[in-house]
């Protein structure tokens, strides 16, 4: 007789917020799922604040709202976004991005992490038809044409129709079946920590692009900031070993007094910065989701975005399949999930890194085409509109403006780095972006 508690429909690895999410989107479909993670349930429950907060789009917000993570975030811990600028050097021009789309109450919404992590969890304990196996990490993984099998490390074997790792952009599952990846560490480290000021930052967030150094300020309710510096790496403990005192005086400085008198809330956290895309999301009855699929650098603060519509985009076909009498877990139903996120992640992956490089290049070329960067996308409306269109996923199904974007774009300079970029730039056009397509608006 064969014993079937050790069967699945759906085994998931990992409960980050991506898992939890995937789960919740299951959780009403005919299937039995399970959820393994190596934290306890307790610590599920109540995460520890980390300093980070996530910017969320209005697409990513439509998708919380569904499954009811959103209705279950505290309300004082929801920041509108209402504007953003970004400053180079020590120029006072700045890239000038304003709410004034109709119907737009703000540009994207700041959460702290741990908040979304709760709710994502407290959400899911709402759905006990999936199994949470918590404390428990899997040893071992396989795939044949009938079902996976993971080795669990207190000796027992479970078996599924379709695995789904979401066990980080470090993906041990990832590795262990067999997927590639590309990974760019940038060698830098972000100092992330929480600051009260005497200014009040209007609901703005501001990106600003020093030499050597980039501070980012996110808005939170009231005079606070999510602040983030991101330096070399050989220069952050510097930045976690400042008394109190001097690390006030030093962000006070970095901003010119932009906000006033600073003052820490908190720890101050610092995390290593490394990039990964996988060069394959799926193989044989096994799926990558979240950070595992993609690891964003910050900078445009779509990791959690892409991570949540990912699994949104596999879950719509395996529901999709099921509603149909399909195999949820068969080849054509992964390669679907694959071709949907691998155009929606790729462009955006690799232009962020693109223009990560860019403002971290200490080169004169470089720094003259950032200057001229901020100025072409402040003066092209259309260019400024794709932009923003990115940044909120706001009416995803408008049509692209980038032909009218092309009429405008002058020669660039000559400089050699340059030269490279324009030729990426032009191969990137009339094969990658697609109308309704850059930046992963579909």
């Amino acid at each position: 007789m064969t014993d079937t508690s050790s069967h699945y429909d759906i085994l998931i690895i990992g409960a980050g917020p991506a898992g939890l999410s995937f789960a919740r989107s299951l959780a009403e479909l005919p299937l039995r799922v399970g959820i393994i993670e190596r934290s306890s349930a307790a610590t599920l429950a109540d995460p520890a604040e980390d300093g980070r907060e996530i910017a969320l789009t209005h697409q990513s917000v439509e998708l919380m709202k569904t499954s009811g993570v959103w209705q279950r975030l505290p309300a004082e811990a929801i920041s509108p976004i209402e504007a953003a600028k970004v400053f180079d050097g020590g120029s006072s021009y700045s890239l000038n991005f304003d709410n004034n789309q109709p119907g737009l109450d703000a540009l994207g919404y700041l959460v702290p992490n741990h908040h979304i992590r709760k709710a994502c969890y407290e959400e899911l304990c709402a759905h006990p038809s999936v199994e949470l196996i918590s404390e428990t990490a899997v040893e071992q993984i396989s795939t044949d044409q009938e079902w996976g099998s993971v080795g669990l490390n207190n000796g027992q074997t479970l078996h599924a129709r379709l695995i789904v790792a979401a066990d980080t952009r470090f993906s041990e599952m990832r590795r262990k079946m067999g997927l590639s990846a590309t990974m760019r560490d940038f060698s830098r480290s972000a100092i992330v920590c929480r600051m009260e000021h005497s200014q009040p930052h209007q609901q703005t967030a501001f990106e600003c692009f020093h030499y050597g150094r980039t501070t980012a300020i996110l808005p939170m309710n009231g005079n606070r900031s999510s602040i983030v510096v991101t330096v070399n790496s050989r220069d952050a403990q510097s930045y976690a070993d400042m008394s109190d005192t001097e690390f006030n005086q030093t962000i006070e400085q970095q901003l010119d007094g932009l906000l006033g008198e600073m003052k820490l809330l908190g720890k101050r956290h610092v995390y290593p910065l490394v990039a990964v895309h996988a060069n394959q999301f799926v193989s044989r009855r096994f799926a990558l989701i979240g950070d595992a699929a993609v690891g964003m650098h910050p900078v445009t603060a779509h990791g959690f975005n892409l991570g949540l519509k990912g699994q949104a985009t596999l879950a719509k076909q395996i529901m999709n399949a099921v509603a149909e009498g399909e195999d949820f877990a068969g080849e054509a139903i992964l390669q679907a999930y694959e071709r949907e996120q691998m155009r929606t992640t790729r462009v955006l992956y690799h232009g962020t890194n693109l223009v990560v490089g860019l403002f971290t290049n200490e080169s004169l070329a470089a720094k003259l085409a950032r200057k001229a960067t901020l100025r072409l996308a402040n003066n092209i409306q259309p260019l400024k509109q794709l932009i923003t269109h990115s940044l909120t996923e706001q009416n995803p199904d408008s049509p692209s403006p980038l032909e009218e974007i092309r009429a405008h774009l002058p020669p660039l300079p000559s400089a050699p780095p340059l030269q490279e970029a324009r030729k990426k730039i032009e191969r990137m056009i009339p094969d990658r972006l697609k109308p309704g397509r850059f930046l992963g608006l579909h």
